[in-house]
């Protein structure tokens, strides 16, 4: 994965170069439209290459699409949150905040690990003789 993640951001450093090469160019950047920035008395400009240009518009994507993400998902956190803390509340008011015994995950240890099910008294052994009040059937005569 670490592989992946190398050969990704040089494959993204070598598009941003070749943007920055093919950019040079020097533009002018206008906080205003033409002859507006006049009437408020301000005229905002300033002259950058054009790739300059590119980078910062897409930075203030970027962050403007996570401030955005981050607004839209307050909710979400709020209620985490919340449930976060009325689960220990509830935890604490019953006094079973952790289990006392956990169950063995393996299917060996979990027969070890259980109570003997032997009655304490013994069980009768089969014995040769049939039980009184049983018949068996006869054997066949041939």
């Amino acid at each position: 994965m670490r592989l992946v993640r190398l050969i990704f951001v040089a494959l993204l450093a070598l598009v941003l170069i070749a943007v920055a090469l093919a950019n040079r160019q020097v533009v002018t950047l206008n906080a205003f439209p033409a002859r507006f920035g006049d009437y408020l008395g301000v005229n905002w400009s300033v002259q950058l290459p054009l790739f300059l240009v590119i980078l910062l518009a897409v930075l203030v994507g970027m962050i403007a699409g996570l401030i955005w993400e981050w607004l839209r998902e307050a909710h979400l956190r709020r209620e985490s949150s919340y449930r976060a803390a009325e689960l220990a509340r509830l935890e604490a008011r019953s006094g079973r905040g952790q289990p006392i015994y956990k169950r063995p995950q393996d299917d060996i240890l979990a027969i070890v690990d259980a109570p003997s099910r032997m009655p304490a008294t013994p069980r009768p052994t089969a014995s040769a003789e049939p039980a009184t009040g049983t018949t068996l059937p006869s054997a066949p005569r041939g």
